[in-house]
C-alpha cells in the first residue's frame, strides 16, 4: 500500500507552491500526531518527500516515530507558482490581481507552470508513484488532488477543497486497484 500524506499547517500568509516556507507550531504538533499513528496503524518500510521545506520537516517528524529510509525528490513537489511562489498572499495578489480566484486551468504562472501543466506532470509520475509499495509519500494538497482526478478519471478543476485533503490528512492508494481514499480526517 502507498499513503500519501499532505505536510502539516504552514504559514498559509505566503503563497506555497514551491517556496519553502516552513510549518507554524500547529503544523509541528500535526505531524508528530501523524508520526504516532503511523507508527500505530500502517506498515511503512520507507518515507518519500517533497523537497519543499514545509513536507520535508513533517516527513522528517514523522520519521522520528518509524526510522526509516527518507528520500526527498522534487518530482513530489506542488504546482509551481512562479514568482508568487513565497510572496506575502496580499502583496502577490495587489501585483498579480488575474491570479486571485483563478479559473482557468491553461494560465500558466509567470516563470511557473499552469495548472493543467502541472496536472500533466503528476499524471507522467504517477506511474513511477504506482511502481512503490508499503510507504509514505508526504506531498502537497494538489499532488494529492491530482492522483483523486486521475484515478476517478475526473476532468482536473481548481477546486481545492473536493477531496477534503487538509493539513495533515492521510490517504491510501492502492496502486493494484487504482484507488485512492482518505483513510485519517486530520485536523
Amino acid at each position: 500500500m502507498i499513503y500519501l500524506v499532505r505536510h502539516g499547517l504552514d504559514d498559509e500568509d505566503f503563497i506555497g507552491g514551491w517556496s519553502n516556507v516552513d510549518l507554524v507550531k500547529k503544523g509541528i504538533k500535526q505531524s508528530h500526531k501523524l508520526g504516532k499513528f503511523i507508527k500505530e496503524e500502517l506498515n511503512v518500510d520507507k518515507i518519500y518527500s517533497s523537497d519543499v521545506k514545509r513536507a520535508l520537516s513533517t516527513a522528517n517528524i514523522i520519521n522520528e516515530y518509524i526510522n526509516v529510509e527518507l528520500v526527498s525528490s522534487s518530482r513530489f513537489r506542488e504546482l509551481n507558482k512562479g514568482l508568487l511562489n513565497g510572496m506575502d498572499e496580499e502583496e502577490a495578489y495587489l501585483k498579480y490581481p488575474k491570479y486571485k480566484g483563478l479559473k482557468d486551468i491553461h494560465i500558466e504562472y509567470p516563470e511557473g507552470e499552469s495548472y493543467i501543466g502541472f496536472y500533466e506532470r503528476i499524471k507522467r509520475e504517477l506511474d513511477y508513484i504506482l511502481t512503490l509499495d508499503n510507504c509514505l509519500i508526504v506531498t502537497h494538497r494538489g499532488v494529492i488532488n491530482v492522483i483523486y482526478f486521475i484515478l476517478n478519471n475526473m476532468e482536473p478543476n481548481l477546486d481545492k477543497k473536493q477531496f477534503g485533503v487538509k493539513h495533515a490528512t492521510i490517504h491510501e492508494l492502492d496502486p493494484i486497484k487504482r484507488t485512492i481514499r482518505k483513510i485519517d480526517k486530520g485536523e
